[in-house]
């Protein structure tokens, strides 16, 4: 990723802009992509066959594109589908100001 397309910490976002910019991240990243029906109810691991190495390069690449902090296993555990995901990227980002209300 180039500094152009990383977010500035001034940058804020829309609701929107997360979830397409997330689902566009799990799309791009997941072995069976052509599962995703549209919903952000689909499956990470059931749906979209992510296996534990999957995972991890979708976490480093969210905690890249979003500036997160790594996340801790519990947290981990609890995201099991992309509307999971959205949320977490979006709660870290409303706590830091970076989302527009």
């Amino acid at each position: 990723m180039t500094e152009a397309t990383r977010s500035t910490p001034t940058e804020v976002r829309t609701e929107e802009d997360v979830r397409e910019s997330v689902t566009a991240i799990v799309t791009e990243l997941a072995p069976n992509p052509e599962q995703i029906e549209g919903a952000g109810d689909s499956r990470l691991v059931e749906d979209l066959g992510f296996h534990s190495l999957a995972l991890l390069e979708l976490a480093f690449t969210l905690e890249d594109e979003f500036e997160l902090p790594p996340i801790d296993e519990t947290t981990a555990r609890k995201i099991v589908t992309i509307d999971a995901v959205v949320e977490h990227v979006s709660g870290i980002l409303r706590e830091r100001g970076e989302m527009a209300s």
